[in-house]
């Protein structure tokens, strides 16, 4: 009798917490527009999870239900949700000053957290370090910075025929005019072709497009000449390229050899143009070292850098620009100082955050054990890509990938129509997973700090969701 009165009154609990979040997801769909999402499929197709609060890798839903956070929140949790050592950083900032104009003022955190980017910046051998910081909100808007320097500083030098840019296909640097400009996603870009400014792609690396007995750095040093050509072909119209390092994220987790960078790199002091090196998402330890650029032993002219930057809990970008370029502005005409600015720039608390990130980075010696928990992540990866709709497992430290496609075949993608990447998300959330698909490439980018058994777990659950997912997909 005892029992019985328990369980009823377990179910009374639970149908309270579900009607909270009922009520709450009305509430929600009056007056909110989602990002990089179709509205109309809320809320039936597209599952809309109310978030009460995050512990570790873990989101708590106003329900109660658990959800482990196996995409960072889109790529910026690094040591977990309400991380107390960057969550006291930011109280202890708030009590001293919050924000400040940053034309014609200084602050400790933004001068402070300057100093120590520049000093583990990548560096390379016989070029200048990158010297000067230049803050803006989100990554979005540190493209837009990179681009607008780039370009400007050759017009400062009356070069005016420097006015393309080149960037990778399948790349993904954002959804502002200037990011979306080199950005080949069609998804994002289509729409606004008529409003963005010209840019050059050139075949991408990525090893995925490999032919049949071709590796790697093979393909990588093809996708290379190609790059050399096109350079060839547009000289002095050129003024920078723009690329993801060693992985292309957005565009489906697409990864490359490293040699790739090296010959970039080689190719821009060739033609006398600028490198600007995209780590929004692949920076501080996301591929295995602190900055992806230093797998190639590279260095670019400007590194743009967001999201990891505050540890997930703030917005925050940093372009970091070589002394060369900065030098290009210095000039008696304002017309030649780059004026571009952020009301938020610089921001102290958001300063304050990353200041405390870099801390728990030296601190907890990230890197390393990043190393161990990739290595479990590859251990229980391997079985999947004996699926039969597994055409690919690919990693680059914590960042994993696999890409379905019937019969596990490259040649033969599943039909969009079939939204297998939605089933799988769908599937997942039914078992406490929040696995948010490129199309039909599921991934994983846990947060840093994810354990063992929640890694046994995303691995159960990303099996179980393929079966699921590309089953009915398969026959139809």
């Amino acid at each position: 009798m005892q029992k019985t009165t328990h369980d009823a009154a377990m179910l009374a609990e639970h149908r309270l917490d579900q009607s909270a979040a009922d009520a709450w997801r009305a509430r929600d769909l009056a007056v909110l527009w989602h990002p990089c999402t179709q509205m109309r499929e809320h809320p039936d197709t597209l599952p809309l999870l109310p978030i009460e609060r995050g512990e570790g890798p873990w989101l708590v839903g106003r329900d109660g239900r658990r959800y482990l956070d196996a995409v960072s929140s889109w790529w910026v949790n690094l040591f977990g949700h309400a991380e107390p050592r960057i969550g006291a950083a930011i109280a202890r900032q708030a009590t001293e000053l919050q924000h400040v104009i940053l034309a014609g003022c200084s602050h400790a955190p933004a001068v402070e957290l300057a100093e120590r980017l520049l000093a583990i910046a990548p560096r390379e051998a016989g070029r200048a370090p990158l010297a000067k910081v230049f803050y803006a909100d989100n990554g979005s808007a540190g493209v837009e910075v990179a681009l607008k320097m780039a370009f400007h500083w050759f017009r400062n030098r009356g070069e005016t025929r420097r006015t393309k840019f080149v960037a990778l296909e399948g790349g993904y640097h954002g959804e502002t005019l200037g990011a979306l400009a080199v950005g080949d996603v069609p998804l994002y870009r289509r729409v606004y072709a008529p409003l963005l400014c010209e840019a050059l792609f050139t075949p991408s690396p990525d090893a995925y497009l490999a032919r049949e007995g071709q590796s790697a750095a093979d393909h990588a040093e093809d996708a290379a000449d190609a790059l050399a050509r096109l350079l060839d072909h547009h000289a002095g119209e050129v003024c920078a390229m723009i690329l993801e390092p060693r992985v292309q994220c957005a565009g489906g987790m697409r990864m490359h050899d490293p040699v790739y960078l090296k010959r970039v790199r080689e190719l821009c002091d060739v033609h006398g143009i600028f490198l600007i090196a995209d780590e929004i998402a692949v920076g501080f330890g996301r591929t295995g070292t602190m900055f992806a650029c230093e797998q190639a032993g590279v260095a670019p002219d400007l590194l743009c850098l967001s999201k990891g930057l505050t540890g997930g809990s703030l917005p925050l970008a940093a372009v970091l620009a070589t002394q060369e370029l900065y030098d290009g502005f210095l000039d008696d005409s304002r017309e030649k100082a780059f004026l571009h600015s952020h009301s938020y720039t610089g921001n102290a608390l958001a300063c304050a955050a990353a200041l405390a990130t870099l801390d728990i980075f030296e601190s907890d010696d990230v890197i390393a054990r990043n190393r161990g928990t990739a290595a479990r992540m590859a251990a229980l990866a391997a079985p999947l890509a004996e699926h039969p709709h597994v055409a690919d497992v690919r990693q680059a430290g914590m960042i994993l990938a696999f890409e379905l496609a019937r019969g596990g075949n490259r040649a033969t993608p599943f039909d969009p129509a079939a939204r297998v990447g939605l089933r799988a998300y769908r599937a997942a959330l039914d078992r406490g997973v929040l696995l948010r698909p490129l199309g039909d490439v599921l991934y994983w980018m846990p947060p840093y700090t994810v354990d063992d058994d929640a890694l046994a777990l995303l691995a159960e659950t990303t099996a179980a969701v393929i079966d699921i997912a590309t089953g009915g997909a398969a026959c139809a």
